[in-house]
Formats: structure tokens, C-alpha cells, sequence
């Protein structure tokens, strides 16, 4: 047991979520969920339409989409604060 009364396995799972919501989310939860959407309509074209190398150019535009939303964004933020955000922003 920990000082704080939790045991290791908890204070190990509770890191370990941790990690994996800084890795994946970060300071940008609209990249995840992008990311996973754009997956999703490229898997729905594959199965359901059945047109391979329409995938190919789908997927391709769908991120370069999530990327300028995301950097149209952090414009946004930027210019609201005043200030640019730092990389330990709490």
C-alpha cells in the first residue's frame, strides 16, 4: 500500500489511463476524434460501397480536412487569449 492508501495495482492502472489519455487526446481531442471518424468512413466505403481506390483519395482529403480545422482552431485560440499556448498548458 501507498502512503495514500491506494493499492499498486490501482496506482498503476490509474497511470496508465493517464498516459493514454495524454498520448491520444492531448491538447486536441478534435485530432482523436477526426482521426476516428475518418477511419470509419474509410472502412464504410471499403465494405459497404466496395470501391477500394475510392478510399485511397477519401481518406487522404478527410485528413488534411482534420488537419486544417484543427490549425483553423488553434488560430482562434490564440487570438482570443492574446497569447500563444505553451506546450504545459494545465
Amino acid at each position: 500500500m501507498a502512503p495514500d492508501g491506494r493499492p499498486a495495482w490501482r496506482r498503476a492502472v490509474v497511470a496508465f489511463g493517464h498516459f493514454w489519455w495524454e498520448f491520444l487526446v492531448g491538447d486536441t481531442p478534435e485530432l482523436l476524434v477526426g482521426s476516428v471518424v475518418a477511419v470509419l468512413v474509410a472502412v464504410l466505403f471499403v465494405h459497404n460501397i466496395g470501391v477500394r481506390t475510392l478510399v485511397i483519395g477519401v481518406l487522404p482529403v478527410l485528413v488534411v480536412g482534420l488537419l486544417a480545422l484543427s490549425v483553423f482552431r488553434a488560430r482562434a485560440r490564440v487570438r482570443a487569449d492574446g497569447s500563444p499556448p505553451s506546450d504545459h498548458e494545465s
